[in-house]
């Protein structure tokens, strides 16, 4: 349950909703932190090899950018459903470098809304995140999300 009363179940999602998940703002520190720990490769982790690279200075991991996705979803739509867990990630597109400075907007749309047994139905979204009205990235996600308890 989210923090802001009972949480949503399946039949609670409407298929066409999209929902704004709020921003976030990337910083030069947590690129080269998470690269470091993560995906350490010059261009993400080192400003110089960077600035003399095919991107002209430090962007973020991809798997970064994703994280920054995920935690937006989580928080402005997922922690607010009766979620069970997330199924599937796929079509995950990177279109656009993220750079320090940068402030990411987030979206998810509810793609469908499928009953997969009587308790709990598969719930697809796309999610979007941009900067500037461009998408830098986008994902489709399948979670399973409990139905509305018989009573």
């Amino acid at each position: 349950m989210g923090d802001d009363g009972p949480a949503k179940f399946a039949e609670d999602l409407a298929v066409g909703t999209i929902i704004d998940l709020g921003t976030y703002s990337v910083t030069h520190g947590e690129i080269i932190a998470f690269a470091t720990q993560w995906d350490p490769l010059p261009f993400h982790i080192d400003q110089a090899a960077a600035e003399s690279g095919y991107f002209g200075g430090l962007i973020a991991s991809g798997i970064h950018s994703l994280a920054i996705f995920q935690r937006l979803a989580a928080l402005g739509a997922y922690r607010h459903w009766s979620i069970i867990a997330g199924r599937a990630l796929r079509d995950v597109e990177l279109r656009r470098p993220v750079r320090p400075g940068i402030t990411l907007s987030g979206s998810i749309r509810i793609d469908a809304v499928t009953p997969t047994r009587p308790d709990r139905s598969a719930v697809t979204t796309t999610g979007l995140l941009t900067a500037a009205g461009e998408t830098v990235l986008s994902s489709v996600t399948d979670s399973i999300v409990r139905n509305r308890p018989e009573v």
